[in-house]
């Protein structure tokens, strides 16, 4: 996808609040997430479980858009992309986020400026050239300023015949946030990396969301209030295994009714940990680890328009 210059006209328009300190990049919400894997039916049938439906196809590569209300979640199954991030044994594991913005380019190189490391980038013919930096452990973040009318998917993916390509969100199912596991005392870091950046702000440590209260949580801006999302970071104890590793380790969905939506997502194959430590209740819920380490949190939070 080069082109900065493609339809640009079609581009979110840009706004004086661009340069604003609360919201330095004009964030407005995550426009997708990818996963990379070796095993995309079997990950597309857990995403199945939790209310997505696969909605089109790449042009070029082994890649499948699933979709339900305003949650995009992209399936890399492509041979190139294996090695970019990818977990010892092989689990799927979440390898980018895109971040809506309303000029990708000025975003893009206002993060530069900030000491955010470049991703290279090399689109073959007529795919979109989306700008990324290095995230946590191999992880890219993509500044996507195209996302209504027109979007990138108009471009790179061609719908599947018969779908319907928009899907309703399974009780009201929205993005909440993403859990990132850090390495051992590196909590500062990360916040400063996420605020200088990105603008993010630290919620203070009484204020918890759901059922998983470890960690730090941080705040993105957003140019429309419902489209702000979470950030935490978990520092996991040393005996868990993880020698300092860091990555995106699960989603966190929002849901108006959590009992709801976990009886509706039942109903569909999905199982949820019930034990003492964490189980479901009205503030929140977490999956079961599937693939071995796929795993959706949800957390009580009213509908996004």
């Amino acid at each position: 996808m080069s082109d900065f210059l493609l339809a640009s006209q079609n581009r979110e328009p840009l706004q004086e609040s661009f340069s604003d300190d609360a919201n330095p990049l004009s964030l407005d919400g995550v426009e997708f997430i990818e996963y990379v894997t070796a095993a995309p039916q079997a990950l597309g049938h857990v995403l199945e479980m939790m209310g997505f439906r696969p909605v089109a196809r790449h042009r070029s590569r082994e890649v499948l858009l699933y979709r339900q209300g305003g949650l995009n979640i992209v399936v890399n199954a492509h041979p190139a992309a294996a090695g970019r991030a990818s977990l010892a044994d092989d689990s799927p594991i979440i390898s980018a986020v895109a971040l809506r913005v309303r000029n990708a380019r000025d975003a893009y190189h206002r993060v530069i400026d900030r000491g955010g490391w470049e991703v290279p980038t090399h689109p073959e013919a007529m795919e979109l050239n989306i700008p990324a930096i290095h995230g946590a452990g191999g992880s890219r973040i993509y500044f996507v300023d195209r996302y209504r009318e027109f979007s990138i998917y108009d471009v790179d993916f061609v719908p599947i015949p018969g779908v319907d390509p928009l899907p309703p969100a399974l009780q009201g199912v929205h993005f909440f946030g993403i859990v990132q596991y850090i390495g051992p005392g590196r909590t500062f870091d990360w916040v400063e990396f996420y605020r200088e950046l990105f603008g993010t702000e630290v919620i203070p440590d009484e204020q918890r969301f759901g059922i998983m209260p470890k960690g730090k949580l941080l705040r993105a801006p957003a140019l429309q209030a419902a489209n702000t999302f979470m950030l935490q970071l978990i520092e996991p104890p040393l005996d868990a295994g993880l020698m300092g590793r860091e990555y995106l380790q699960r989603i966190g969905l929002g849901v108006p009714d959590v009992l709801a939506a976990v009886e509706a997502m039942r109903t569909l194959g999905m199982e949820f940990v019930e034990m003492p430590a964490a189980h479901t209740e009205r503030r929140g819920a977490i999956t079961k680890a599937y693939l071995g380490s796929v795993v959706f949190e949800l957390v009580h939070s009213e509908g996004r328009a």
